[in-house]
């Protein structure tokens, strides 16, 4: 039954099996009704419900991490795996992938650099992991595609949304950042705390949880439409109850909150300081699990809520409980003025209402149950009890947890500095590492060290368990399809086409093979039922900008050169040297361009921005040349070539640089120098080239894609798969932008070749959305090849 107006949650059981805290829960897909726990122990649970239908058995516990294990989520079934998989974060810095049938891990991913505190799952088998490392990474299978980099601080909430290829982070920089295809889009701010949670709500809309105490509602366009007010401490976790907008929360002011219709609705108050982690169960059960590693059930279902005894027994708990006055999650306590025991025959306003009483100089918390219309005694108020708030390990230095946060004052008038500090830390090395940080004394290495073991006595923690050996090495792990060998001549080579750049005098043209041409859309393919045939990809060979005119060129240098300012100038013999490398480049002659062309090209390519590009039309034909390749791609000149033309694609900059440079980088492709340059600086190039896209010019455009086109070329024949993920990125973002036909065409081509034999990339293009981008071009009925590419595209997709 679900929930009726005006129920209430009540305990269905508590779960014992955990040694140290539960920090991450998800409901399972397998067994049904069941969920995953994962704690400090180095452990995860699987546990599903019994027959009796109020309790839960533990079907098995998973280890694999070497040290806490924070997070844990679901990854949807596959072929493969028929009942999904389960992914754990830990402190070691690792992902373990375990299949719901085996203690030990199926796989590791390893990549981050500090704790993995949150996972989500996606469709196509995509994970998002975050990390202390400031980094989100989205995985497929067992290996990494991207890297998602722009927060400042910890990340330590992430989520797939429903529409594919949206992803959010939260992080202790206070900002929830949201991200399409790998590229941050929108940054939201508000939160005046480190974001510790995420929920969605629709594909329109989430909400968030944080250090500052309170819930935000934000739309996906950047608005925020409510902040939820209740808890007053940390709030750790938030979790949505299936079908409709009602939430739950549970943080450090040791209670789960449950939250309906945008009001606080009713306050479980726990026995633990810390109520880490909730998720809710398909039938609207609520489990929560904290920092006395029990964890507890709850649910509005009478059948399921446990005996009367058991009740009895969690109040007992809860009554003998001890609060700390200095986490204020009372409020300020002033022992003095508190009323006694007779306080307590008034009935209380609201539920969730704490009142205090003074009994025999003891300080005792109570709680107004509604429901009950009785106050139930949630605890003993005592002086602070030293090492159960550190214990706990949440104390934030830097936006990371750690098991202690000391405070140093090294001498009386200076300032004092913070020394974070685990258990599972050496001391002296801390303190080594501490005064060299802070710049201080080493001869007050002694004195810290032994500060620190005498303030952390009796602290010990578990042994630790045998490391797994990761079980994919990588070698010939993914064995590319017959991509590499023979490759088929297709009819014709669609990007060349009789009449496509109009070539100057220079070019030979080669009569296109085969009769028609697909690509002048000479009546190319008039309805017949003739099958096509994919003469489009994988491509096999790079795509230059070869269209010259020098005469032209050479005029408009001379022209610029006129006016250029003294320094610049180039002298009569200096042009002449030019004239010459043209022809040489452009086949009018069969000279070799010589260091003496090549070094006054130079000189010309470092021209002001305003006058530069005919001296970047050169380069962009000579680079074609073997010779010039080599000169400026090689190991000891490729440095300033890049930094060169990486310059102009500055979008602020003049169009036709922009434009020249891309097409200089295109042309880049055609000798091995150029290819090998070309993938070593591959990151830094695609980050650059695509800011160009932002200038709506359909030149710069088809540029652009041509780029993209080339690197997925060179990357069919390596399958190197987080090149392939950039690329796809690439594609995913300038297709949102691009307009022009011939621009949509090479993008889809780029598209086809790296996706043709690689399931990976496959995937990766689905879980990016990016069949749903390219579906409207599958109608395009001039020019034909458009559709005719799309369409091939779709198969594979």
């Amino acid at each position: 039954a679900m929930a009726g107006e005006g129920r209430t949650f009540r305990l269905r059981c508590s779960l014992l099996g955990h040694g140290q805290d539960v920090r991450g829960l998800t409901r399972g897909l397998f067994p049904e009704g069941g969920f995953v726990s994962v704690s400090r122990d180095r452990t995860a649970r699987l546990w599903a419900p019994d027959g009796l239908n109020r309790g839960f058995t533990e079907m098995h516990c998973m280890s694999g991490h070497s040290n806490f294990v924070s997070c844990v989520c679901i990854i949807p079934p596959s072929d493969l795996y028929p009942r999904g998989l389960i992914a754990t974060g830990g402190n070691d810095h690792n992902i373990c992938i375990f299949t719901v049938d085996n203690p030990a891990p199926l796989y590791i991913l390893k990549g981050h650099k500090n704790t993995v505190c949150s996972l989500s799952s996606g469709k196509f088998g995509t994970l998002l992991s975050g990390s202390w490392d400031t980094t989100a990474k989205v995985w497929l299978n067992d290996r990494c595609m991207m890297t998602l980099q722009g927060h400042t601080a910890a990340i330590w909430a992430v989520k797939i949304l429903p529409e594919q290829g949206l992803m959010l982070t939260g992080s202790a920089d206070k900002t929830i950042k949201l991200w399409k295809a790998g590229r941050c889009e929108r940054t939201f701010t508000g939160h005046e705390d480190c974001v510790r949670g995420l929920a969605i709500l629709s594909e329109m809309e989430f909400l968030s949880c944080a250090n500052d105490a309170s819930v935000r509602r934000w739309q996906i366009s950047g608005e925020c439409l409510q902040v939820y007010y209740g808890h007053t401490n940390y709030i750790y976790s938030i979790s949505v109850f299936p079908r409709c907008k009602d939430f739950v929360t549970t943080g450090e002011d040791r209670s789960l909150r449950i939250w309906k219709q945008g009001e606080c609705a009713q306050t479980i108050r726990l026995p633990a300081q810390s109520v880490w982690c909730c998720c809710v169960l398909d039938n609207g059960d609520i489990v929560v699990g904290a920092s006395d590693g029990i964890i507890r059930v709850f649910t509005e279902s009478l059948e399921r809520t446990a005996t009367a005894e058991e009740i009895q027994a969690f109040e007992n708990e809860l009554a003998q409980a001890s609060i700390d006055p200095k986490t204020g999650d009372l409020g300020d306590i002033s022992a003095d003025d508190l009323p006694g025991r007779e306080h307590l025959k008034d009935p209380g306003t609201r539920d969730g209402q704490t009142r205090l009483i003074k009994d025999n100089g003891k300080v005792e918390a109570y709680q107004w149950s509604v429901s009950e219309g009785r106050w139930i005694k949630i605890g003993d108020v005592v002086g602070s009890s030293g090492a159960t708030q550190q214990t706990s390990g949440k104390v934030l230095f830097e936006g990371k947890e750690y098991d202690y946060v000391f405070t140093i004052d090294v001498n009386e008038n200076g300032p004092s500095y913070k020394l974070p500090y685990n258990i599972t830390d050496d001391p002296w090395l801390t303190a080594y590492n501490f005064l060299q940080k802070n710049d201080l004394n080493p001869m007050f290495l002694d004195q810290v060290a032994k500060f620190i073991m005498d303030n952390t006595k009796g602290q010990t923690l578990l042994s630790t368990s045998n490391q797994f050996s990761d079980p994919f090495t990588g070698a010939g792990r993914y064995v590319p399809g017959s991509s590499s060998g023979s490759s088929t001549v297709p009819g014709t080579d669609p990007f060349t086409g009789a009449g496509r750049y109009v070539p100057g005098s220079a070019s030979n043209a080669v009569p296109p093979v085969g009769g028609v041409d697909p690509f002048t859309g000479m009546g190319a393919y008039q309805s017949t039922a003739a099958k096509v045939e994919n003469i489009y990809f994988p491509k096999k060979d790079a795509v230059t900008f070869d269209q010259a005119n020098p005469t032209q060129i050479l005029g408009k240098l001379k022209e610029l050169n006129g006016s250029a300012a003294e320094e610049h100038k180039l002298t009569e013999d200096d042009l002449i040297i030019l004239e010459k490398l043209l022809s040489a480049t452009c086949n009018t002659s069969a000279e070799t361009p010589t260091a003496q062309q090549l070094q006054t090209l130079w000189r010309a390519v470092n021209w002001p921005e305003d006058i530069v590009f005919p001296a970047l039309d050169i380069l962009r034909l000579s680079v074609r040349h073997p010779t010039v390749n080599e000169n400026f791609c090689s190991e000891k000149e490729h440095v300033q070539f890049i930094i060169l033309l990486l310059k102009f694609l500055n979008p602020k900059g003049k169009q036709a640089n922009q434009l020249l440079a891309l097409r200089a980088l295109c042309n880049c492709f055609v000798s091995h120098a150029g290819q090998k340059l070309m993938m070593e600086q591959r990151d830094e190039i695609m980050t650059q080239a695509i800011e160009t896209k932002s200038g709506n010019n359909k030149n710069i455009h088809i540029a652009l894609a041509t780029l993209t086109l080339n690197y997925a070329v060179c990357l069919h024949k390596v399958n190197n798969i987080e090149g392939k993920a950039q690329c796809l990125s690439v594609i995913s973002t300038v297709m949102e932008v691009v307009q022009d036909l011939e621009a949509i065409f090479r993008l889809l081509v780029a598209l086809g070749t790296l996706i043709s034999d690689d399931t990976n990339a496959v995937q990766l293009a689905k879980s990016l959305g990016v069949d749903s981008q390219i579906k409207k071009y599958a109608s395009v009925s001039e020019p034909a090849k458009v559709k005719e590419c799309c369409r091939f595209v779709l198969n594979l997709l």
